[in-house]
């Protein structure tokens, strides 16, 4: 069991399904504000995508980053800020192969551009983040024709970008195959330890939300590095107590799960405020921001 506990809050994510949650953070400030209020309920991390203000569809523009950053740190709330480097993967196929690929929905681009926020916002200095995100394999993403496209190579690029930022790489990791190149990528010299894993459980049609799976892949771990797992919908609040018994950190939040309970709409504090319930009462403790970089050596 781990005793010492850190939590990340998944603020908003990409999907258009989080925007039938009353409490779903839109614009630059909402979704800082959203952060800011998981932060003082506790979170010592805050993993954030951005939206387009008016549509409310995911973006990938630098200059909606630099806001929600810029409002964070201006806050005056210390927490580690997350970026994600996950939009620009997902290509849909046609199903008369090439002649109808890649078809609409895809948003299939470069690692590097993958990343250009992060890059861009530490040539600026002022706005870095703490951690960025690299999803690492490739996935069918739910029950049609949409994949997210993450190769080896593509993998190698993103974690020498980040290493050479100086940018902490939390590797996102969504099935078996994931978990066995992380190690591969440590062990060219690619990921400084300690890594930073995240079990990413009950996505469709990755590793499913179960004791089984999770053990399996917590016991095919590399050594000297620290992980979190989480489970979406239902399964959310269970995992934090799973992943805490098996050693590990806990993430909740609004990209994973909209409830606080069955028909009831949660904001992320909540959501925050409840996985702390959890490891309070299971006899842990919540780790703070600076304790939570001391654990990353940050």
């Amino acid at each position: 069991m781990n005793h010492d506990v850190f939590i990340t809050c998944a603020v908003t994510g990409d999907d258009s399904k989080v925007t039938r949650s009353p409490h779903c953070p839109i614009t630059p400030q909402q979704i800082a504000e959203s952060a800011v209020a998981a932060a003082r309920a506790g979170a010592a991390i805050v993993h954030i995508h951005v939206r387009d203000p008016d549509s409310g569809e995911f973006s990938m523009a630098t200059r909606h980053y630099r806001e929600v950053v810029q409002r964070i740190r201006d806050s005056g709330v210390d927490v580690l800020v997350n970026l994600t480097c996950g939009m620009g993967g997902y290509i849909c196929v046609g199903r008369d192969g090439l002649r109808e690929t890649p078809a609409a929905g895809s948003d299939f681009v470069s690692q590097r551009e993958r990343m250009r926020h992060v890059i861009e916002l530490c040539e600026e200095g002022k706005y870095r983040p703490d951690i960025a995100t690299l999803d690492c394999g490739t996935l069918n993403f739910g029950d049609a024709n949409r994949a997210y496209v993450s190769t080896p190579d593509y993998q190698r690029e993103g974690a020498a970008l980040l290493r050479d930022l100086k940018v902490k790489v939390e590797l996102e990791v969504f099935d078996t195959g994931n978990l066995w190149f992380v190690k591969q990528m440590i062990k060219e010299g690619l990921i400084p330890a300690p890594a930073m894993i995240q079990l990413c459980t009950g996505i469709p049609y990755g590793v499913p939300a179960d004791t089984g799976h999770l053990l399996a892949m917590v016991n095919s771990l590399p050594p000297d590095c620290v992980w979190s797992s989480f489970a979406i919908s239902r399964m959310q609040m269970p995992w934090v107590a799973q992943s805490i018994l098996l050693g590990g950190n806990v993430r909740v939040g609004l990209e994973d799960n909209l409830y606080l309970s069955r028909g009831v709409y949660a904001s992320n504090a909540q959501l925050v405020e409840k996985a702390r319930t959890i490891i309070e009462a299971m006899g842990a403790r919540i780790l703070t921001p600076g304790q939570t970089r001391e654990r990353l050596r940050l």
